[in-house]
C-alpha cells in the first residue's frame, strides 16, 4: 500500500517505530535509513542512541522538513520506504506485465533473484549461444529494479555460463537506466531492450580476451577489485572464501568467473547478488584489446 502522508501527522517513537495519524507502524531498515537521511541525522549515530533520544531528535528535525507531505510505501504493519511526493515508483509487477505484453510469456527461461528490496531478472535467449575455453555461454538481457529506492529500473546485456549458471551483466555505460520519476522506461522498453542487446557481441570478444590475459597473483587481483567496487564484507567473503576455491586459476577469465560465481553464495540478498554479477561485467569491460 502506498500513502501520501502529512508531515504534521507523523510522530516517531524511535528510529524503528512511527505513528501516522495515531496509527502505529514499524520501520524496516531501508525506511529507517531514508528518513534519517531526509532529517539530516547520520544513521549510524542515530542507531546507537537510546529510543527516547532517537525520538526526540527525529521529532525536532522533522519540524525542518521542507515538504508538507511524504510518500510512504507500506506492507501491513511495516513501512518499507519513505520518499518525497515526487517519487513515482516502478513496481516489479508492472515490469513483469510489460515484458508479458512484449511476448515474454510464462514459458520464458529466466534467472531471478528477488526479495523485498531488490529484483534482478535475467532473460535468457536460448538461440544465441557460444563457447569460450570449453564453457558454453548463452546471451540474454538483465533487468534490475528496486521498489524501495535502492536503484532505478535498469537494463543491461547478460551472459550466462551454463556449466554452473554463473551470470554477468555488462558495464553500466551500455545499460539503460531511468530515475524513478516516471514510467517512461515501461513505454520505451522495446527500444531499451534493443539497446542493451547491442552489447552482447562485445561481451563475447571480452570473454575470449580474458582467457589470454594472465594474472600474477589472482587473489590479490580479486581483493583489489573488491575494494575498487566497494564490496561489502559478506560479498567479499563470498568471493574469496567460497567462490575462489571453485574457480581458481591464473587468468582474468578465472577472476571474472570468481565474482560471478560468488553471487550464488547462500544467504546473500538479491541486491548483493546483482552487484557481484555487475562486478564481473565491469571487470570484463576493463580488458583492453
Amino acid at each position: 500500500m502506498d500513502r501520501t502522508v502529512n508531515v504534521a501527522d507523523l510522530s516517531f517513537d524511535s528510529l524503528g517505530a512511527v505513528s501516522i495519524a495515531g496509527e502505529k507502524h514499524s520501520l524496516r531498515t531501508i525506511a529507517q535509513r531514508s528518513i534519517a537521511w531526509r532529517l539530516g541525522i547520520p544513521f549510524n549515530y542515530l542507531q546507537k542512541c537510546p529510543p527516547d533520544l532517537q525520538a526526540e531528535q527525529m521529532q525536532y528535525w522533522l519540524k525542518h522538513e521542507k515538504n508538507d507531505q511524504l510518500f510512504f510505501r507500506i506492507d501491513g504493519p511495516e513501512v518499507r520506504a519513505i520518499f518525497t511526493p515526487k517519487y513515482k515508483p516502478v513496481d516489479n509487477f508492472e515490469v513483469i506485465e510489460r515484458l508479458d505484453s512484449l511476448g515474454y510469456g510464462a514459458d520464458t527461461p529466466v534467472q531471478c533473484r528477488l526479495d523485498g528490496e531488490f529484483m534482478s531478472l535475467s532473460i535468457i535467449d536460448g538461440k544465441r549461444a557460444f563457447d569460450i575455453n570449453g564453457d558454453r555461454f548463452r546471451n540474454g538481457i538483465c533487468l534490475s529494479n528496486s521498489e524501495v529506492g535502492l536503484s532505478s529500473l535498469s537494463t543491461a546485456a547478460f551472459v550466462l555460463r551454463l556449466v554452473c549458471t554463473n551470470g554477468m551483466v555488462s558495464k553500466t555505460q551500455v545499460a539503460a537506466s531511468y530515475r524513478h520519476v516516471s514510467s517512461k522506461i515501461l513505454t520505451e522498453m522495446p527500444q531499451v531492450l534493443e539497446k542493451a542487446s547491442m552489447a552482447l557481441g562485445q561481451q563475447k570478444k571480452q570473454l575470449q580476451l580474458s582467457v589470454n590475459s594472465p594474472v600474477d597473483n589472482s587473489v590479490a587481483t580479486l581483493e583489489s577489485f573488491n575494494r575498487q567496487f566497494q564490496l561489502k564484507e559478506p560479498e567479499r567473503q563470498a568471493v574469496i572464501e567460497w567462490a575462489w576455491p571453485q574457480e581458481a586459476g591464473d587468468t582474468m577469465y578465472h577472476v571474472v568467473n570468481t565474482h560471478t560465481k560468488a553471487l550464488q553464495f547462500e544467504g546473500l540478498p538479491a541486491e548483493s547478488s546483482h552487484r557481484l554479477k555487475s562486478v564481473g561485467g565491469n571487470v570484463l569491460e576493463m580488458l583492453a584489446a
